[in-house]
């Protein structure tokens, strides 16, 4: 009687538990949401993050503030999603660091596969590779002429280990099969800054940090890491195009939220992000960054999570060729 009781307890208690989720889902969202990007205000991904998240706010009827918890190349926000109530009030948009950090950092607090739950991609950068103004070279060929001969002193600045422009500068490194001298920077900021100081020879990020500079000619640019042609940069070319085909490459973005957060949470956000991908204001002010928001099919919870899976599998052989581990 007392194991029949027992049973019939844990039982009731499951259902309750079940009908409190399912309550909470079917009203969500109730109150402020915190969008959580992983690196500092003002650089790149936050503007992505603030741009979503203001559409989706008219959406949901509750208002998504976002917060900058950068640190260790996205892993701290990281952290701090997978580590919050499964409720959905708690959501993380990060970059393609999602996948490389699984590699780059030996030790995590979390697995990166299995301690979230998926919403969608929300945008692939475009990445460019740019100098110094000054630089000698005049075209990608000569530019990669000039790091072979040069190896031991030109210098590729980045925003810090797992931020995309040491993911692109590793790339670049892999593909031209020549180590340079890498410089790892506090944030995108004070990477650009010196480059356009030129202090340091050579950059590659994402089109949403280099744009302004290179309409401006404050920077020298060599060539954009899509597989066509950015309708802003005609007249550059594409890395397939310059011979440097192993470039091809884009800073994806994609929204998680806390293993164990409701399905019916994470489509409801899903859905939200889809018709804020279709919202002008996104599409436009996205173009004028050199990107386009992810079609409706890519902006789902399967398609953020087999393209993670995909890209862990990508990046691990050429993090471990390059020995640039964060830990």
């Amino acid at each position: 009687m007392k194991l029949f009781n027992a049973v019939l307890g844990a039982t009731a208690l499951a259902a309750i538990s079940l009908f409190s989720a399912q309550a909470g889902a079917a009203g969500y969202p109730e109150r402020q949401i915190t969008m959580v990007v992983p690196f500092a205000a003002g650089g790149p991904t936050d503007t992505v993050a603030r741009l979503v998240a203001e559409s989706m706010s008219k959406d949901l009827g509750q208002q998504i503030v976002v917060e900058n918890v950068g640190g260790a190349g996205g892993t701290l926000g990281a952290g701090r999603v997978a580590a919050a109530e499964a409720d959905g009030y708690t959501v993380l948009l990060h970059h393609i660091g999602m996948a490389t950090s699984a590699t780059l950092y030996r030790k995590l607090a979390y697995d990166t596969l299995n301690a979230f739950e998926y919403v969608g991609l929300v945008t692939d950068v475009p990445m460019t590779i740019v100098a110094r103004k000054d630089m000698e070279a005049t075209d990608l060929k000569g530019l990669v002429e000039y790091a072979k001969a040069n190896a031991d002193k030109v210098t590729v600045a980045n925003a810090g280990i797992g931020a995309a422009s040491h993911l692109c500068g590793m790339l670049f490194m892999s593909a031209i099969q020549t180590p340079l001298v890498t410089v790892p920077y506090k944030g995108t900021g004070p990477a650009m800054t010196d480059l356009l100081g030129g202090q340091v020879d050579i950059m590659c990020d994402q089109t949403t940090n280099t744009t302004k500079q290179i309409q401006g000619g404050t920077i020298k640019a060599y060539a954009v890491t899509s597989p066509e042609r950015l309708s802003i940069f005609k007249d550059l070319p594409t890395v397939k195009e310059a011979g440097l085909e192993s470039m091809t490459v884009g800073i994806w973005h994609g929204i998680y939220t806390p293993k164990g957060t409701p399905a019916e949470i994470n489509e409801r956000l899903s859905k939200s992000l889809q018709g804020a991908l279709k919202d002008e204001n996104i599409v436009k002010r996205f173009a004028e960054l050199g990107t386009a928001p992810s079609p409706e099919a890519d902006a789902t919870p399967a398609a953020l999570k087999a393209k993670l899976e995909t890209e862990i599998a990508r990046w691990k052989p050429i993090i471990e060729s390059a020995g640039q581990y964060a830990d």
